[in-house]
């Protein structure tokens, strides 16, 4: 994460407020702000392409999807964010009248980037832990075909798996959807990696990993 923009501790109603006159988007951590950067091209597709596959196939059901500008609150004095897809069955759950703040997802999407990698696996899936309707987490990379998929189990852990390739598929029970990764990278053209980060990106082209873990709440 970048350092926070303003140099003290700021309450819920004091980022909220800052926020909603701002022209520029802000996250939240645990009072403090930081700004967000702008995103790649590859990253914008693959939001675009997540958003049409997801739109599609929950259209006429009890699920709907939101896009990145519906902020996240994970609980009071916690974490509010920006997903890249937020999805919510039945009627939405909304912090107050401004509407712009939602707190019951079941889907949280997160396309990766370098600066924030490290903050998407670790503090904010954890703060999105805290969320009781949260079943699935997804982090969808942008440099290569693959999606890291977890799952909340009924003993609150979460179990781990991932997809690779263009035929990788993932598959949310929770919502009846599922999609192969061809879907997720088309149009999407990587980067060809330098010779000495060959070795560090070598994956499987294709398939689903079997290897799952648990992860506590």
């Amino acid at each position: 994460m970048a350092q926070p923009l303003i140099h003290r501790s700021m309450t819920d109603d004091e980022y909220l407020a800052l926020e909603r006159r701002s022209d520029q988007r802000h996250e939240y951590l645990e009072g403090q702000v930081y700004a967000i950067a702008g995103e790649s091209p590859e990253h914008s597709l693959i939001n675009a392409n997540l958003i049409a596959i997801f739109v599609s196939q929950l259209k006429g059901g009890r699920c709907r999807a939101f896009s990145p500008n519906m902020k996240v609150r994970t609980g009071p004095g916690g974490l509010y964010s920006y997903p890249d897809l937020a999805i919510v069955c039945g009627e939405p759950a909304l912090l107050d009248e401004h509407r712009d703040v939602l707190l019951n997802p079941a889907i949280v999407v997160e396309v990766l980037s370098p600066s924030t990698e490290a903050y998407d696996r670790g503090k904010k899936f954890l703060r999105y832990q805290r969320i009781q309707t949260l079943t699935d987490y997804l982090l969808v990379a942008q440099d290569e075909a693959r999606i890291e998929h977890f799952v909340r189990q009924p003993n609150g852990h979460w179990d781990w798996s991932c997809a690779t390739g263009s035929d990788g598929l993932i598959q949310i029970a929770s919502i009846g959807c599922e999609f192969r990764l061809g879907e997720v990278y088309d149009n999407v053209v990587f980067a060809v990696p330098n010779e000495g980060s060959v070795a560090k990106r070598q994956r499987p082209r294709s398939g689903q990993s079997t290897r799952t873990l648990s992860r506590k709440r």
